[in-house]
């Protein structure tokens, strides 16, 4: 391998570990700051991907609707759906009040 390539394989690395370091921040600034709401599940999404070989992969993206303490009507991305969850189904989330579109499910 050349150094370009070295370069490139590293900057990706720093990238993903960024990015994985990021998410673990937010996340553990909603635990922390977050306010709790009861929510419920109002649609899921369905993406499916097809790799090179034909293998094709389905991800699920719920969505959830609540209101901030504030009175403000938010549907959001749940970043930590719990497993078996359907349309209809009531959750305790919590969210940040500066930023009401980043929530979590509360365990």
């Amino acid at each position: 391998m050349d150094i370009l390539t070295y370069v490139i394989t590293g900057v990706v690395v720093v990238g993903i570990v960024g990015g994985i370091i990021f998410t673990i921040m937010r996340t553990n600034a909603i635990k922390k700051n977050g306010i709790e709401a009861n929510a419920v599940v109002s649609r899921i999404k369905e993406q499916e991907s097809t790799d090179s070989d034909g293998f094709t992969d389905t991800t699920y993206i719920y969505f959830v609707k609540f209101r901030t303490q504030d009175g403000q009507d938010v549907e959001a991305r749940l970043s930590n759906p719990p497993s078996k969850i359907k349309v209809g189904d009531s959750l305790t989330i919590k969210y940040l009040p500066n930023k009401p579109k980043l929530v979590i499910a509360v365990k």
